[in-house]
């Protein structure tokens, strides 16, 4: 079952020119057609589904700094003040709380690890306070277990997946931007190696500039056009119950993670439980991700489902004058695992007993797409001449999503870019740079 996403309406208009096309709806979508959009340049945001359809609606919605990779931090705190300037660019609320996120723990090595960041967080000025076992009971009381301490990460917040990346992409056409939803980017249209146009299923679209923000669909979309993005997708599982007591607005422990909503309900997942299907593109890639895997190994498990032949790893050729795989699958919207729902409840229940018997709402499955070191490509594209990428949010998507969207709209229209774009090239990944595997 999907998570419930707020719709909007499309343009029915299909723009013949654009100064900018944007593929993919997501929360990255949205917010580089409004940063795009607000700054004058005419913008066609083309979505094969709705807005928002997929993980950009099916993730935790925390919107941190805390425990994030030193590469990506200037980034987050860009994302962190963008956030916080939406509803009064925009005059409709996003769902952005900064209400500080809590994590506790009974594991030395974790609360060692989150000690160690101490040391990073002080060179970007992150406001993280360590808590002692004491504070840490006091502030997450968990059933029968022991808190050897844990961390208040102060300005750190929340969006509301559901409501964010629609509500962006309708403030963008305040500002000009048009939006095609049901219309699926099939390709490029390329004259001498740079960009001419996007074909998409409703007809060519004029431009010499486009930003491809399809998620895990990226490697595929760009495969056709000789560009290398490896790229390798895990499935997750979470749920949200109806309202409920309130136990708190972000938390963090070893056995489960919850996030309440605006509406009193809460998301409930098991961080690092995942799938990683065996896939056509996942075989091509291995190498590529092998020091991931060696890294991340024991919170993953092996598969091989219907993603091997269908969807965004799926191998095929895509022909831009028929119905492509984009339009096949508009909504990548696996199913949840069943194990993995009933080990959460049983381990949020345990831990939280004012939760047993929580009615579950809805469940649901998703694919995270990683890059082989855990931090996004933001780039432009080697060999394709006007084509940008943004994608590879490794599980920090959401959350980093305006600051990502805002540093992509910054090297499509040639404007200083809010922070040093060199952590993000494409190019770090097929160079022979030694791959250092970030933090999660």
């Amino acid at each position: 079952m999907s998570p419930i996403v707020k719709r909007i309406q499309s343009d029915q208009e299909l723009p013949a020119k654009a100064d900018v096309v944007v593929i993919g709806g997501g929360i990255i979508g949205a917010t580089a057609a409004f940063f795009l959009a607000e700054r004058g340049l005419s913008v066609a945001l083309v979505e094969k589904g709705h807005v928002g359809c997929e993980q950009s609606s099916r993730n935790w919605g925390w919107c941190r700094q805390q425990n994030r990779d030193e590469r990506e931090l200037p980034l987050s705190g860009v994302a962190l003040r963008l956030w916080g300037e939406f509803e009064s660019k925009i005059g409709e609320d996003v769902g952005f709380r900064r209400c500080g996120l809590l994590y506790a723990t009974d594991n030395p090595r974790q609360l060692a690890e989150w000690e160690a960041w101490r040391d990073t967080a002080r060179q970007f000025n992150v406001n993280t306070k360590m808590l002692s076992a004491k504070e840490a009971a006091a502030t997450i009381p968990a059933n029968g277990r022991r808190w050897l301490g844990g961390v208040h990460s102060i300005d750190d917040g929340k969006g509301e997946p559901a409501i964010a990346a629609p509500t962006i992409a309708n403030g963008a056409r305040k500002f000009g931007a048009t939006i095609h939803q049901e219309c699926a980017a099939r390709g490029l249209d390329l004259v001498n190696g740079a960009v001419a146009g996007v074909i998409t299923e409703k007809g060519l679209i004029r431009t010499q500039a486009v930003l491809c923000a399809g998620g895990a669909w990226t490697s595929m979309f760009c495969r056709q056009h000789g560009v290398l993005f490896p790229q390798a997708s895990v499935r997750q599982t979470a749920l949200r119950t109806r309202p409920t007591a309130n136990l708190g607005e972000a938390i963090y422990t070893p056995e489960c993670a919850l996030t309440r909503r605006l509406d009193g309900s809460y998301t409930l997942a098991i961080s690092g439980r995942a799938m990683l299907d065996i896939t056509p593109q996942g075989i091509r890639y291995a190498r590529w991700f092998m020091p991931m895997f060696m890294k991340r190994l024991k919170a993953v498990q092996f598969g091989i489902g219907k993603s091997f032949l269908h969807g965004p790893e799926a191998f095929g050729t895509l022909n831009k004058s028929k119905p492509s795989a984009f339009e096949r699958m508009r909504v990548l919207d696996p199913p949840p695992s069943r194990r993995t729902l009933t080990a959460i409840l049983k381990r949020v229940t345990e831990q939280f007993p004012a939760l047993a018997g929580v009615e579950v709402a809805d469940s649901w499955g998703a694919y995270v797409d990683f890059t082989p070191d855990a931090v996004p490509v933001i780039s432009p594209a080697d060999g394709v001449k006007g084509l940008y990428l943004a994608a590879g949010g490794s599980g920090h998507g959401f959350g980093l999503g305006p600051g990502i969207g805002r540093l992509a709209a910054d090297l499509v229209a040639n404007d200083t870019p809010c922070v040093d774009p060199t952590p993000f090239r494409l190019s770090r990944l097929l160079d022979g740079s030694k791959v250092k595997v970030g933090a999660i």
